[in-house]
């Protein structure tokens, strides 16, 4: 199927690594530009790069001028077509919510709600000059499944899935569409690498990481985590205008794991 989405701008956050690398990689085969913002380039982002169908943007999203900082320059070049919000973090409190202090409450909300936030705010006047675009944002399933585990994280992505909805209602006479993609445990740095969930929870627990991941894994139905390219794939979909009157909608890739309807 011809997405049609050749000629199109778009900007990824996050883009250096995990889901967003996928993206900007499934975006290019589909003959996309894209603006690829992330504070550091990665070796595999600076290949995508050199091909020349990509420009890296070196900015902090967690600031409140880095999101405009990155929306400017994609203006000043092409314009905005498609808008993928990926940025984000977790990291596990396996102490509990009284561990949780109002920095970390705050470091959260900045890098998993705000930068969102200040990512389409300062988007749509330009997607809506162009007529219209989509946005696409990456929440979690643990918007549906509030983990104690991860408890700030949690309530950031429940916020970022309601305010992606309210935004749909407002955009959508303008020809702007807005969806959400809640993934569930992705094969990425993020759970599996040095510094990531399957780590934290194996130096609280004693278990090993690998049995961690095993654990996680086993929650879903397929029994596997899911691949980065899998989210990017439907990333492609969502922004397609092949799929126009969809707006307002949350996709789960999550394996299964949430079992209720």
């Amino acid at each position: 199927m011809d997405l049609q989405l050749s000629g199109k701008t778009a900007i990824v956050t996050g883009a250096s690594k995990g889901i967003g690398l996928a993206v900007v990689g499934g975006l290019i085969l589909e003959g996309v530009h894209v603006i690829a913002g992330a504070r550091s380039m990665s070796a595999e982002l600076e290949e995508l790069v050199a091909g020349g169908a990509a420009e890296f943007v070196a900015v902090d999203l967690a600031t409140p001028g880095g999101p405009e900082e990155l929306v400017r320059h994609a203006t000043a070049a092409n314009g905005i077509d498609i808008l993928v919000n990926n940025v984000g973090a977790v990291a596990p409190r396996p102490e509990g919510v009284t561990s949780v202090t109002d920095g970390e409450w705050e470091r959260t909300v900045n890098l998993t709600l705000m930068a969102a936030v200040r990512t389409i705010r300062a988007a749509v006047p330009a997607m809506s000059a162009r007529g219209g675009g989509s946005v696409v944002t990456i929440a979690s399933v643990n918007a549906w499944l509030p983990d104690p585990l991860v408890v700030d994280y949690s309530a950031a992505k429940a916020a970022l899935l309601n305010f992606s909805k309210s935004l749909s209602k407002e955009l959508g006479r303008s020809g702007i569409r807005v969806n959400t993609i809640s993934p569930g445990p992705v094969a990425t740095s993020l759970w599996l690498g040095e510094h990531g969930v399957a780590q934290a929870v194996s130096n609280a627990s004693g278990g090993t990481p690998e049995e961690v991941a095993a654990a996680a894994a086993s929650a879903s139905v397929t029994g596997r985590f899911t691949r980065p390219e899998e989210v990017a794939d439907l990333v492609l979909v969502l922004a397609s205008d092949r799929f126009s009157n969809i707006t307002g909608a949350d996709f789960r890739i999550d394996g299964g794991l949430i079992d209720t309807i």
